[in-house]
């Protein structure tokens, strides 16, 4: 599956520092954003000495929504437990080191450019995917170094992913599914899921969020064919929410577990999932690890700013950011604001050229005091500011900038209240950089 041959890889802002150079080099023998096969890196890998197979137990996790958080918790809870724990994510917001931890820390700059150049050097000018060649170094890190735990989130769809090279692993996990990159991976929920259920493996234990029903059809055929264990939340999980806590139930026995610390309602279900995974791994974590839910965290998943941005603002207001981009994260935010109603909402969005803004922006404008659009400079494809506008239905102002935006608010003044920054992961990792944060 090849799309957008010849599209540059945004180097400047997206790859930086002495990875980026690596990487640039590299993304020119073959300059395609996205291109969905195993060959090329299979490839690769055998070159490498098949690094992929030489990893601790591995959690592969696929999905359209919740796929980040479902990882945050999973490492969240593995290193509650005292487990060792490699993550590899995507995409990252501010340095590409933030793709890979070694053992629980953000891999060394130095440690990833020396993996890459020789990543680069087995490769030897052969076509080969930025995605790809990242990919390949973490599964060399990770077969390096000693860990009890591989956390593995999909790049995109699953089936023809990069990191499903992986031959076995502990675990599959598959977080809600809906219409997203429909270019790649089909135009309607069923084909999306069959996409995402294309890292179910023979016999591996696999966990599923809560999902439609065409979804759900697609997953458990998949895993019946492949006799892989399914437990569905909803089916199989299942969990209470009360005021001080969970309270969650399998066919392991029950478990009192804190409030999630990502914030939203709709993160209670990501934590059940990842202790879901966690319970059919085969994985040894004393009942305490769970508790590691209250501790998660995860960067532009309704994550309160502090930083310059946030300091622009009156006393008492609060800035907020999330990267969710489609049609089903937007409607998840809306009921976000449905609880914030002790006092305004402010929105200042911004979206990726690609998506569907107007299903995106729909239940979040509805229950918006104001909506800004925006478009950062360094905005990777980010969408023009007018069609923003439009497609909030005119509700909408140009921003034009999340600076102008806030600034704007500022001179309005009025009561305290919550601004919230949406639309994309690329919005996100601007604000981030120009709030001051920090990946640790």
């Amino acid at each position: 599956m090849t799309a957008e041959r010849g599209a540059p890889v945004r180097l400047s802002g997206e790859y930086q520092g002495r990875p980026g150079a690596v990487l640039a080099r590299l993304q020119e023998l073959y300059p395609a954003l996205i291109d969905l096969s195993l060959g090329r890196l299979e490839a690769l890998l055998a070159k490498l000495g098949n690094p992929e197979r030489h990893l601790p137990p591995v959690i592969h996790v696929a999905g359209t929504n919740g796929k980040g958080s479902t990882c945050a918790n999973l490492r969240a809870i593995a290193e509650a437990g005292g487990l060792r724990v490699h993550v590899m994510s995507s995409p990252h917001l501010v340095s590409v080191t933030e793709r890979f931890r070694l053992a629980g820390r953000l891999v060394d700059e130095d440690v990833l450019v020396a993996a890459l150049e020789k990543v680069e050097q087995v490769n030897a000018g052969a076509p080969i995917t930025v995605f790809e060649v990242l990919t390949a170094a973490g599964f060399l890190l990770f077969s390096q170094v000693p860990a009890d735990l591989v956390v593995l989130e999909v790049g995109l769809g699953g089936r023809l992913d990069a990191t499903n090279v992986v031959p076995k692993p502990a675990a599959c996990v598959i977080t809600p599914v809906s219409l997203d990159h429909e270019a790649f991976l089909g135009s309607t929920v069923a084909a999306i899921a069959g996409e995402k259920a294309g890292i179910i493996k023979e016999g591996v234990p696999v966990v599923s969020a809560v999902q439609s029903p065409e979804a759900l059809d697609v997953i458990r055929r998949r895993a019946e064919e492949l006799n892989a264990p399914l437990r569905v939340v909803g089916e199989d999980v299942f969990f209470t929410e009360r005021a001080d806590g969970l309270e969650y139930r399998d066919a392991d026995g029950v478990l009192s577990l804190p409030l999630p610390a990502l914030k939203g309602r709709h993160q209670a279900g990501n934590a059940v999932l990842a202790v879901a995974a966690l319970r059919v791994s085969g994985l040894t974590l004393p009942a305490s690890a769970y508790q590691g839910i209250s501790e998660t965290f995860w960067p532009a998943r309704l994550q309160k700013l502090d930083g310059t941005l946030a300091q622009m603002l009156p006393a008492g207001w609060e800035l907020y950011l999330d990267g969710g981009h489609n049609p089903d994260a937007g409607q998840v935010l809306g009921t976000v604001l449905d609880g914030w109603k002790d006092r305004s909402v402010h929105v200042i969005a911004g979206v990726k050229q690609t998506k569907d803004a107007s299903g995106f922006l729909k239940p979040i404008v509805e229950r918006a005091a104001s909506v800004q659009a925006v478009a950062e400079p360094g905005q990777h494809l980010a969408m023009p500011v007018e069609e923003i506008i439009a497609a909030s239905g005119g509700r909408a102002i140009a921003g034009p900038t999340v600076r102008e935006a806030l600034e704007r608010l500022v001179t309005e003044g009025g009561a305290p209240a919550r601004v919230l920054i949406c639309g994309s992961l690329y919005l996100a990792g601007v604000v981030l950089a120009e709030d001051g944060w920090v990946a640790r």
